[in-house]
């Protein structure tokens, strides 16, 4: 009934993406003191057993990046290799000074 007017355009009824039904998981709450830092309460809600396992995870992620840092931010392997070269180069072949010029006995030469 193209053209009819009031009967084309707008929302229809049942149109559009069906709703997502609510986990009632997603609810839950955690009782916690007020004195935790962020590490702590991650901690917490990882080792606490009545927490939801997709939660837990979460919490475990989360607070690995604080645990355990990645390689590059800590020494990297330029760092590394640096630190070896400096220290083989300090020995009987490491770099020397250069002799200094003088003038022999106040002559111009």
């Amino acid at each position: 009934m193209a053209g009819v007017k009031g009967r084309s355009g707008g929302a229809r009824p049942g149109a559009g993406r069906p709703k997502k039904e609510r986990d009632p998981e997603d609810d839950l709450t955690i009782a916690t003191n007020g004195d935790q830092s962020p590490l702590e309460f991650l901690l917490t809600v990882m080792n606490d057993n009545a927490v939801a396992d997709k939660l837990r995870l979460e919490a475990a992620k989360t607070a690995a990046q604080y645990c355990h840092p990645k390689k590059g931010e800590s020494s990297g392997k330029k760092e590394e290799a640096e630190a070896r070269a400096k220290a083989a180069g300090a020995g009987r072949y490491g770099r020397r000074q250069a002799p200094k010029l003088v003038a022999a006995g106040g002559q111009k030469v």
